[in-house]
């Protein structure tokens, strides 16, 4: 009775085909309907749309990217090690920094004097 993994990783591969197949679909169906008529594209078949996932996923994640990604993990650790190095006065001025590039339109909640008052 110890057959109870083998229909654990059979119900799993089925899912996973079930979610691969109708991915693909929408994927297919969507170019189909969009990309020909606004941009005079190809249409493109089953297998052209799965390829299409497979290369986004490689381009935009990385081929060995698995849950969330190596590359996050790494310039987050570099950037966090990079801030417990600073003194707090360099933390400080390096938020007010980033937060004027970021928000160059707020002025820190100071408030700019009126003409004429």
């Amino acid at each position: 009775m110890k057959t109870w993994w083998a229909v654990r990783i059979l119900k799993g591969l089925m899912i996973g085909a079930v979610i691969g197949l109708v991915v693909g679909f929408v994927v297919m169906g969507l170019w189909n309907a969009l990309i020909p008529e606004l941009f005079q594209g190809p249409v493109i078949t089953f297998w052209q749309a799965v390829g299409l996932l497979v290369l986004s996923h490689i381009l935009f994640r990385g081929p060995g990217a698995r849950f969330g990604g190596w590359r996050h993990d790494s310039w987050r650790k570099k950037f966090e090690a990079k801030l417990a190095a600073m003194t707090p006065e360099e933390r400080e001025q390096f938020r007010s920094q980033w937060h004027h590039r970021c928000y160059p339109w707020d002025d820190g909640g100071k408030e700019q004097p009126v003409a004429g008052e």
